[in-house]
């Protein structure tokens, strides 16, 4: 690591000098982000939902817009199209469309900042043209509504990699904030993870149980993702991830991408939490003595605060147990309430990384960090896909067939 004019390592330098020296990697190498809800904002906006022409990026609104991308030195975003699992109205597929339609509307409303990208190659391309590489993920299975020609659908219009769950657990894969059915993966839940391999498509385990992360490990002959997910050894929430599954990453060449949650950040956030809740069962069916008491007890016991360092906390532990090859950050901007202090927007992203700097990550290791383990996991992914499609065709089998033990 280069140090600073003065001489002074660079661990030991100032903000303003580490975040300098920041900035100078992040002109040479993109900074990637696995997961951003912007597109779910901009549908549940409370002036005019869905408008994507209202919402304008070029204003500062929300957690993300143009001049704080910017500024945060962003080199390419995955725009998540998320849909909620607990969707009763018309069945998954019409919002799903409609998300992948604003995400994509966004893309072509402002040509000089974003640009759409399917592989990583798409993605340097724009960052050596200046501009953002726009891919989408899409966040939740239960969208593909059991169908692998559904699947292939997403992936035709552009979604690039799908989480597995949400916090539903479906037909054929167990959830982390639902009760577990299955165990892990169905035979189903398998295939698709298969189908996702051949057409190129990462396999996303942020919200998925560890059993199905587990299993999907099994099969997956790409590397996978967790695109917005910490370590369950620091912060114990069903949301992260175990050190047994971490330590299975270097062998099946993915990456776990950091998140800016602060509840899956802190375990004093946790903790207060649990305090709170054993609080409000004391008063069981009286909604007025559980406020009031809860009320009473916050007055000396705020809602702690989770800060930048505990989110390098993370990362630490995770380079630790998986190696600096398999990290990335996924920050959930616009798709939280709360934020990181440190952390707000998406402008600071330099600010973790000068906190790495101080904790000795070398120049190497922040730009793996930063874009490069992604890219790298997308290219494999590519290559696999090339390989996959030319073994065999697109899976018609069916959950009736492999589930629900219906001759075909």
């Amino acid at each position: 690591m280069a140090p600073t004019p003065t001489g002074q390592p660079l661990r030991n330098a100032s903000l303003e000098q580490r975040l300098a020296h920041v900035r100078r990697l992040l002109r040479a190498s993109p900074l990637i982000d696995g997961h951003n809800d912007l597109p779910w904002a901009m549908r549940e906006d409370k002036q005019k939902p869905l408008d994507v022409v209202d919402y304008n990026l070029r204003q500062t609104r929300g957690m993300t817009d143009i001049a704080r991308l910017r500024k945060g030195m962003v080199g390419g975003q995955f725009w998540s199209v998320y849909i909620p699992g607990e969707i009763r109205d018309s069945g998954y597929a019409r919002v799903q469309l409609e998300q992948l339609d604003i995400a994509r509307r966004v893309i072509e409303r402002y040509p000089d900042v974003l640009a759409p990208a399917y592989t990583a190659a798409d993605v340097r391309k724009a960052y050596t043209q200046g501009k953002i590489g726009s891919l989408m993920g899409m966040e939740g299975g239960h969208a593909i509504e059991n169908s692998l020609g559904a699947l292939r659908s997403y992936y035709a219009l552009g979604a690039r990699y799908m989480t597995l769950t949400h916090n539903v657990t479906l037909d054929w894969a167990d959830a982390a904030a639902d009760k577990p059915v299955h165990g892990g993966l169905t035979a189903f839940g398998k295939e698709v993870v298969r189908e996702m391999n051949r057409l190129g498509m990462l396999v996303d385990l942020s919200h998925v149980s560890p059993g199905t992360m587990s299993d999907a490990l099994d099969v997956s002959e790409a590397p996978v993702i967790f695109s917005h997910s910490n370590a369950r050894a620091l912060t114990n929430v069903p949301r992260n991830v175990p050190d047994s599954i971490l330590a299975r990453m270097p062998k099946n060449g993915g990456v776990v991408m950091v998140t800016f949650v602060p509840g899956f950040v802190s375990q004093r956030i946790v903790d207060w939490g649990m305090q709170r809740d054993s609080i409000i069962k004391q008063y069981p069916g009286d909604t007025d003595a559980q406020f009031k008491a809860f009320a009473a007890w916050r007055q000396t016991n705020p809602v702690p605060a989770a800060v930048i360092g505990d989110v390098a906390d993370h990362l630490d532990h995770i380079k630790k147990v998986a190696g600096s090859a398999h990290v990335g950050i996924g920050g959930d901007f616009d798709g939280i309430t709360e934020t990181v202090q440190g952390l707000e927007d998406v402008s600071k992203y330099p600010d973790l990384l000068a906190e790495l700097v101080k904790r000795g990550w070398t120049d190497a290791e922040l730009r793996a960090l930063a874009g490069e383990n992604i890219l790298r996991v997308l290219t494999r992914a590519e290559t696999i896909s090339t390989r996959l499609r030319k073994e065999r065709p697109a899976s018609t089998k069916t959950i009736q067939q492999l589930d629900r033990k219906v001759v075909p």
